[in-house]
C-alpha cells in the first residue's frame, strides 16, 4: 500500500486495485488535484476533515468516486447537491476491490460544554490501514498501519500515546498536526514511547510513500 499525506488528515490510500481519499479537509492541501479515485470517506463533520467548498469539484473530476460520510456531515453535505451514502459503525463496503469497514462512533470529547459528534473510524482491507477521525477508538482487528492523530484540542500527548501503545500497529503515520507549531516533539514523543516492534513514519505532505 501507497500513502500520500495532504497534511492534517487528509490521505490517499492507494491499494493494490483502488485509490481512495479520506478526510480532505480545510487544513489539507494538494487533494483536490487527485484523479482517478475510487472513493472519498468522511470521518465527521469538521471544516478540517471535510472542506465543502473544494468537494463539488473534487467529486465532478472524479465522477466513479463514491462518497461515504458520518451521520453528522449529512445536512452539510445535502447542500452540495451530490450524491453520497452514510456510514454506521458496522458497516462494510467494497470499492474497486477494497474492502472499507467502519468503527467507532463518537468523536472525542473537546469539553463538556461542547456537544459530541458522530465519527466514523475507517479500517481499510481488514486493517491495513486504520484511520479513526477525531477519536481514540481502539478496533478488535489487527492494525497494520495507523493514521495518529499528534495535536488537536481534543488531545494530549500521552492519550494519543496510550491509543498507539493500545492500537500496537506495525507502523504509524502521524496525522491531525497542524494545529501544532511544532509536531516535530511529539514525533520524537511516539518514536520513543512507541509500542514494541512500532514504527513512526512521518510522511513528507504529498509524495507517496510505501508502508
Amino acid at each position: 500500500m501507497r500513502i500520500v499525506h495532504f497534511g492534517h488528515s487528509c490521505v490517499l490510500l492507494e491499494t493494490e486495485s483502488a485509490r481512495i481519499l479520506l478526510d480532505p479537509g480545510t487544513f489539507s492541501e494538494g487533494f483536490e488535484n487527485e484523479r482517478e479515485l475510487d472513493a472519498i470517506l468522511i470521518t465527521h463533520q469538521h471544516f478540517d476533515h471535510l472542506d465543502v467548498a473544494k468537494l463539488p469539484a473534487l467529486l465532478k473530476a472524479n465522477p466513479h468516486a463514491q462518497l461515504i460520510i458520518d451521520p453528522g456531515s449529512v445536512t452539510e453535505v445535502e447542500k452540495l447537491g451530490v450524491e453520497f451514502r452514510v456510514a454506521h459503525p458496522g458497516d462494510a463496503f467494497e470499492f474497486a476491490g477494497a474492502v472499507v469497514n467502519t468503527v467507532g462512533g463518537d468523536h472525542a470529547v473537546i469539553h463538556p460544554d461542547i456537544p459530541v459528534v458522530p465519527n466514523i473510524g475507517y479500517l481499510v482491507d481488514h486493517g491495513a490501514f486504520y484511520h479513526p477521525g477525531d477519536s481514540f477508538f481502539v478496533p478488535e482487528q489487527k492494525i497494520d498501519v495507523l493514521g495518529l492523530p499528534t495535536g488537536a484540542p481534543w488531545l494530549k500527548a500521552s492519550e494519543a500515546v496510550d491509543f498507539f501503545r493500545a492500537v500496537s500497529p506495525r507502523a504509524a503515520v502521524p496525522i491531525h498536526e497542524k494545529t501544532l507549531a511544532n509536531p516535530a516533539m511529539i514525533y520524537g514523543l511516539f518514536t520513543n514511547l512507541a509500542p514494541q516492534g512500532a514504527e513512526v513514519r512521518v510522511l513528507t505532505p504529498g509524495e507517496p510513500e510505501k508502508l
